[in-house]
C-alpha cells in the first residue's frame, strides 16, 4: 500500500479559550506534522509519523493518539526531554504561538534514527515546519529530503515568534529555498509568504520558489481560497465560505488533503488536476475551520460528505 512518511514536530498545544472569568487554556495534540499526518489517515490515506516524543505522560498520550488515528509509529523514537509546549492565543481565528520547553522533545531525531529503506518506498515524503529551525532533526530532514523514490511536498508553516532578527529570517528563506530546489510541492500561507519576501505579492513570492527549482506552488489566502503557480499557469481557486471560529491546523489540513490526493494519483499532469486537488483540499480546510482547531479537528471523507455533499469529494 503506498504510504506518505511525515518527518516533524509533535507536541502540546494549549489553546486560548474565552470564559466568562477569563481565559482559560484547553490542552489539545498538535504540531504541523502531526496534524498532517492524522489528517492523511482520517482521509483514508496511508501515513506514518517520523520523530521523537518524550517518554513523559504526554508523550504516551500523542503516541496513543497517533495510533488511535490509524498513524504508523514504528519511526517514533522516545526521549527523556520534557514535552514541549506551543502556547497558543487568538486576534481572531488565526493563531499565534509561543514555545516552551529546553530541549524541545521534538527536536532529537538524528540522521542515525532514519530507517532509510522505508523513506526511499515512501509515495509521499513530506517535512517543514518548526522541526527545520533545530538541530539535529534538520540534519535528519536533509538526509531524508535526499533519498530517491518519493515525491517531495515541503511546508514551511513559519512562526515569527522563533525568528528574532533579520539574519534568522535570511537564513530560514535559504533554507526554504533549499529544500524547495527538489521540490515536487511547496505549500505555504499568505503570512509566510510575508515573513519570507516581505513587500512581494503572493504571486511574486510564489515565482521566486518557483524559480528556485519547486515544481509546483500552492500559496492559502484563508477566506479568498488558494494561489497556483505550475510554472504553466497560474490562478486562484475559490474557497468555500464559512464562519471560522479556529484557524488553527487549517493550513494543515489543506497539506494533508492533498497529500491524500498524491497517494491516490500521484503528481498531477495538468493545472486542471490541481484545481480539483486544492478544491478538494479547501472544502476539507473549511469545516476544520468550523470546529476548534488542532489535530481532533482533521476531518473523516465521510464529515466531508455530509458537510458538503459527493461535489466536494469527487473533485
Amino acid at each position: 500500500m503506498r504510504y506518505a512518511a511525515v518527518l516533524g514536530e509533535a507536541l502540546v498545544d494549549l489553546l486560548e479559550t474565552p470564559t466568562d472569568t477569563g481565559p482559560v487554556y484547553r490542552c489539545a495534540i498538535g504540531g504541523a506534522p502531526l496534524n498532517v499526518a492524522v489528517g492523511v489517515s482520517r482521509l483514508g490515506g496511508n501515513a506514518h509519523f517520523i520523530g521523537t516524543l518524550s517518554e513523559d505522560t504526554w508523550g504516551d498520550r500523542i503516541a496513543a493518539f497517533l495510533t488511535d488515528n490509524g498513524v504508523g509509529t514504528r519511526h517514533v523514537r522516545r526521549v527523556p526531554a520534557a514535552s514541549t509546549l506551543a502556547l497558543t492565543t487568538f486576534a481572531g481565528p488565526e493563531p499565534q504561538f509561543r514555545f516552551y520547553g529546553t530541549p524541545a522533545s521534538y527536536a532529537q531525531l538524528a540522521p542515525a534514527d532514519l530507517d532509510l529503506p522505508h523513506l526511499s518506498g515512501a509515495a509521499v515524503l513530506y517535512t517543514g515546519s518548526i522541526s527545520l529551525l533545530a538541530q539535529p532533526v534538520l540534519d535528519s530532514a536533509r538526509r531524508a529530503w535526499a533519498r530517491p523514490g518519493p515525491l517531495r511536498v515541503l511546508d514551511p508553516n513559519i512562526r515569527p515568534g522563533l525568528l528574532p532578527d533579520h539574519t534568522a529570517v535570511t537564513e530560514l528563506r535559504d533554507l526554504i529555498e533549499h529544500f524547495a530546489a527538489t521540490a515536487d510541492l511547496v505549500k505555504l500561507s499568505a503570512a509566510d509568504t510575508a515573513v519570507l519576501y516581505g513587500g512581494a505579492t503572493v504571486a511574486q513570492a510564489a515565482a521566486r520558489l518557483r524559480a528556485a527549482g519547486a515544481a509546483a506552488v500552492i500559496v492559502t489566502l484563508g477566506p479568498d481560497g488558494a494561489w497556483l503557480d505550475t510554472g504553466n499557469e497560474t490562478r486562484v481557486i475559490a474557497a468555500p465560505q464559512v464562519t471560522a471560529i479556529d484557524a488553527t491546523g487549517a493550513g494543515d489540513s489543506v497539506m494533508a488533503a492533498l497529500i491524500s490526493r498524491l497517494l491516490d494519483t500521484g503528481l498531477p499532469d495538468s493545472t486542471t488536476t490541481w484545481h480539483d486537488h486544492i478544491h478538494f483540499a479547501l472544502h476539507v480546510a473549511a469545516l476544520v475551520c468550523e470546529r476548534p482547531g488542532g489535530a481532533d479537528a482533521m476531518p473523516t471523507r465521510e464529515e466531508l460528505r455530509q458537510r458538503w455533499g459527493t461535489a466536494a469529494l469527487a473533485a
